[in-house]
């Protein structure tokens, strides 16, 4: 007769191998094939986009008051991003509706509302009022730097859309838009130190996004700025320390969002040798903590919600190394996205609004930067 110990012992092998069974066959059977921006995903995530940036309150302000006549509302001071809860989300908000009108243009079944939207927002008249605020005295370091990205990106999803109606929003943009590129020239050469948090200030994302851009429009001035911020703050780094990696309230990754951007600026062979001195072990263990999704233990929390966010940036990073390395890091790379977008993909729901004003638009540039892997 078995003892009790020698029952616990064979009842927890075999739960073993039945879970390492299951964990294979769901691998097996996921692929990116199941992850691209489908016209059922642009209509469930633009929809959670409209709603957002419509909605005024809850509203979490990051104005400086200087003097007592300051106290006014939202909408007084942002006409156009006075939704989603904060400024940079409204923005973003903005650019997912812009990004899935030009993927879908002529397919969604309200593609009519979406355009009523855009153009009631993006209007000469707002956009001037926008630009206004940030003149005010002690704005300066508004949205330093993650609202300035995505206004960028913004601009840059605008300004390459052949479409009569965007051109007009561009136009419209142009004077905030002159402000952020502005901000960003006088800035970064006065910034020593990198913020590396992955947080809104992380300035590794705050270039990213701002290349993308300067490219986009030819502003060459711009991307001098940018490249020689990067290479002077990144370019030497090495062994960085992944232990560190995950932060409570992180999302964006620390090491994959500056590998992102050094893949924008170095050449292929360049690239590899930066990246493997920056993540030495990365090449190689599939046990990296890069390589498995952060968890989420309450997604009402407005703040360990964004570990879904984390983990579907670094989806869009991971997605911007892949052609930079090997195929057998790509092959690599390819399971960690797939972990990642079976984790967090599901969470993007207007459930909880904690992250239902925002994820939506981390899906949709996830789904975006791995179209070109599928």
């Amino acid at each position: 007769m078995l003892s009790l110990y020698k029952k616990l012992l064979i009842m927890a092998v075999l739960f073993s191998l039945y879970a390492i069974q299951n964990c294979q066959k769901t691998e097996a059977s996921s692929n990116l094939h199941d992850y691209s921006l489908t016209l059922e995903r642009a209509e469930k995530y633009s929809k959670m986009a409209m709603y957002g940036i419509q909605k005024e309150y809850p509203y979490k302000d990051s104005h400086v008051q200087n003097a007592a006549e300051d106290l006014k509302l939202p909408r007084d001071y942002h006409p156009a991003f006075y939704g989603c809860f904060d400024w940079h989300s409204a923005v973003h908000g903005h650019w997912l509706l812009v990004y899935i009108l030009k993927e879908f243009s002529g397919k969604l079944d309200h593609e009519k509302e979406i355009r009523h939207l855009l153009k009631e927002n993006l209007t000469a008249e707002k956009m001037a009022l926008e630009a206004n605020y940030f003149l005010l005295p002690n704005t300066k370091s508004f949205e330093r730097t993650y609202g300035w990205a995505w206004f960028l990106k913004l601009a840059e999803e605008l300004y390459t859309w052949k479409d009569p109606e965007a051109e007009k929003w561009y136009k419209n943009i142009a004077p905030l838009e002159k402000i952020i590129v502005q901000r960003y020239r006088d800035f970064l050469p006065k910034q020593t130190y990198p913020i590396r948090r992955g947080v809104h200030p992380n300035t590794a994302f705050g270039i990213a996004f701002a290349l993308d851009y300067a490219r986009a429009v030819s502003n060459h001035e711009l991307e001098k700025v940018l490249t020689e911020a990067a290479y002077y703050y990144y370019f030497d780094d090495a062994n960085f320390p992944v232990n560190w990696e995950i932060e409570g309230d992180a999302f964006l990754s620390p090491a994959l969002i500056e590998a992102s951007l050094m893949s924008r600026i170095l050449s292929n062979g360049e690239f590899e040798i930066w990246f493997r001195r920056f993540l030495p072990d990365f090449m190689e263990n599939e046990q990296h903590i890069l390589m498995a999704p952060a968890t989420v233990t309450d997604r009402k929390d407005p703040k360990l919600v964004h570990l879904d966010g984390l983990n579907l940036s670094r989806v869009w990073c991971m997605a911007q190394i892949f052609d930079r390395l090997n195929v057998n890091q790509q092959g690599q790379i390819s399971k960690a996205i797939i972990r990642h977008f079976d984790y967090s993909l599901p969470a993007v729901d207007s459930k909880y609004y904690e992250g239902s004003h925002w994820l939506a638009t981390f899906a949709v540039y996830a789904l975006r930067n791995t179209k070109k892997i599928n």
